[in-house]
């Protein structure tokens, strides 16, 4: 009889051991189903992050740049400005380029691009388009600006103005369709600009 009890235990562990197997499984697949859903959802999430923050980060850098470009643009002599390429012009390009060098931004090749000539209107103004190692910017520099006050009797004001536009390479497009196929939102390029009042 002892026997028989034996037999019996022996049958049922089988049973038992194979019903809780089974709900290890309902969970593992419950486990899985969740990663499946929300691991898009994270993918996107992160990738967001990572890039809108590096192009806030570019957007901080490319302001001090430009800004350095500007205040060194307008203390520079405008006796050379008739001139095919005017050395005060080349002078700010290669102090933007230094700035993006030493904020460990790609230059694109702007201190061997050439200048494209900008038909009047505005005079006085030169824009460096730059493509290389991966990317595209383009300087444009404007010096001489003339802006008239609202005082009495008005007063001209001449200004300098450095403007970047920067073409960032954006990951968030491709997988923003991870979550609605056949999405393409194009984000533009980063564009900073600053002014400055000449100093002579």
């Amino acid at each position: 009889m002892a026997v028989e009890n034996e037999h019996v235990f022996v049958q049922n562990k089988p049973d038992e051991t194979r019903s809780r197997f089974s709900g290890l499984q309902n969970t593992d697949a419950a486990a899985l189903i969740e990663l499946a859903v929300t691991l898009p959802l994270l993918v996107v999430l992160v990738v967001g992050i990572f890039d809108f923050g590096g192009a806030f980060n570019l957007k901080q850098e490319l302001n001090n740049t430009v800004r350095e470009g500007a205040r060194f643009a307008a203390a520079e002599p405008t006796n050379d400005l008739s001139l095919p390429n005017p050395p005060s012009v080349d002078a700010v390009r290669y102090l933007v380029d230094a700035y993006l060098q030493n904020a460990k931004i790609n230059d694109c090749g702007l201190s061997t691009a050439t200048e494209t000539p900008v038909p009047p209107p505005p005079p006085f103004t030169w824009k460096y388009p730059a493509s290389g190692g991966g990317c595209s910017l383009t300087l444009t520099i404007s010096r001489g600006v003339s802006v008239q006050t609202s005082s009495t009797p008005p007063v001209n004001i001449l200004l300098t103005t450095v403007r970047i536009s920067y073409a960032y390479q954006w990951h968030f497009n491709s997988v923003i369709q991870l979550l609605v196929p056949g999405a393409n939102y194009t984000l533009g390029n980063i564009q900073s600009e600053a002014t400055a009042v000449y100093m002579d």
